[in-house]
């Protein structure tokens, strides 16, 4: 087996929340040493959220970062520090690639915006991911997630045909961002590896959001139709929904879309009439009268368990699939012959499930090595052992309270 493939790559990481960490999660969970700066005065607001292990909030208890923040190495740093800047430079000499998503302008207000991290180190790569870019007119619009997943138009898709937009579970934008960050930073590596030069990326978690709507945008443009809220149904299927299943808010989803996938799954519901029915003979004519084809399946699947609901359905080709609670994940038979979960021990939650990369690589596998860190748990490590900080030094900054 080879080298994990960003083995050597070396990562300055000013990022939180969820859309920066996530792009520097996957460049340490494959390899890169990433170090994490943050400070405890200001602490990332997702180390304040929940869930926390064992209800017990507290600055390193919090589920949501530790899923987020695997592989890496954690520092504190008060940027606001007037001899915060003596560290700062160590670390970009250091590096080779800095991520952040703060306001734009954030690091230039501390003095570290691209044009001076290149004056010390002309050859590194910048990334910088906000809302809106860092130009333009709504360049400083503050929010987060929540807020673009409105803007990009995903609430006008959610939610039922009859009743207000709604929005989709959870900071949609965070989850799209950093697959687009991530293959914009092997560009750029890849061109330095060419050149020699650096460069700076500028990433709109907007504008990448739009891309996963490209086919409602396409509808738009060219035929003038406008997508809006249709619940659980398709436009290129029906039946397709969730039904309800033996148990209590067990559910097992149906997708038919071909004739062929129509015909089985009536043989499987015990009316292979059904096909010769005048409201179901067409997928045209089942879309029209889709209210008593969710009547027929429901009454089918609530005598059946989703696992058995599904099994019977997959069996004869029609798409299907149970749907599952967090528990029940745990225990999916694929996803533990997959290995996709790992339990590492965390200095202050103790043992935790993490989820480990969903792509294997065949020559370099990569897999968890470490929990998140606790704020400032590697500060000893990286600044006396990385950077070579001398040991007067390092107790000075922390007494002057410069690392915390």
């Amino acid at each position: 087996m080879g080298r994990l493939v960003f083995e050597g790559l070396k990562v300055l990481d000013f990022t939180w929340v969820a859309a920066g960490p996530i792009l520097t999660q996957s460049l340490a969970d494959h390899g890169a040493m990433v170090v994490r700066v943050e400070s405890a005065t200001r602490p990332d607001i997702l180390r304040m959220a929940p869930p926390y292990k064992d209800k017990k909030a507290g600055i390193d208890r919090s589920g949501y970062f530790a899923r987020f923040n695997t592989d890496k190495y954690g520092v504190s740093l008060n940027l606001n520090h007037p001899r915060a800047g003596s560290v700062i430079r160590r670390l970009v000499d250091w590096c080779d690639v800095a991520v952040e998503n703060f306001t734009p302008g954030s690091l230039k207000h501390w003095g570290w915006d691209y044009e001076e991290l290149r004056k010390l180190k002309p050859d590194i790569i910048m990334l910088s991911t906000s809302n809106q870019g860092q130009t333009g007119p709504h360049s400083h619009h503050p929010g987060h997630g929540g807020i673009l997943t409105s803007l990009a138009g995903f609430s006008q898709l959610t939610g039922w045909e009859d009743q207000e937009a709604c929005q989709p579970f959870g900071a949609l934008t965070d989850f799209i961002t950093p697959l687009l960050g991530t293959i914009a930073l092997i560009g750029a590596l890849e061109f330095r590896r060419r050149t020699g030069e650096g460069q700076y990326l500028d990433l709109s978690q907007y504008e990448s959001s739009l891309l996963t709507l490209t086919p409602v945008m396409l509808d738009w443009f060219a035929n003038g139709h406008q997508a809006t809220r249709m619940g659980n149904r398709s436009p290129h299927a029906a039946p397709h929904g969730a039904y309800p299943c033996q148990g209590e808010d067990k559910w097992c989803v149906v997708a038919v879309e071909s004739e062929q996938e129509w015909l089985a799954l009536c043989r499987a519901l015990g009316q292979p009439f059904l096909t010769d029915d005048p409201r179901f003979t067409s997928l045209d004519k089942r879309m029209q009268n889709q209210d008593a084809l969710d009547l027929i399946i429901t009454d089918w699947t609530s005598q059946r368990t989703p696992q058995e609901a599904m099994d019977i359905l997959q069996k004869i080709g029609v798409p299907a699939g149970a749907v599952q609670d967090p528990a029940e994940m745990l225990e999916d038979i694929q996803l533990k012959h997959r290995r996709h979960f790992k339990v590492l021990e965390h200095p202050e939650i103790g043992p935790q499930h993490y989820e480990n990369p969903p792509f294997h690589l065949s020559r370099t596998p990569a897999e968890l090595r470490m929990p998140s860190p606790c704020v400032g748990q590697h500060n000893e490590y990286i600044y006396r052992e990385v950077l070579g900080m001398p040991d007067e030094e390092f107790v000075e900054l922390l007494v002057d309270g410069v690392l915390v």
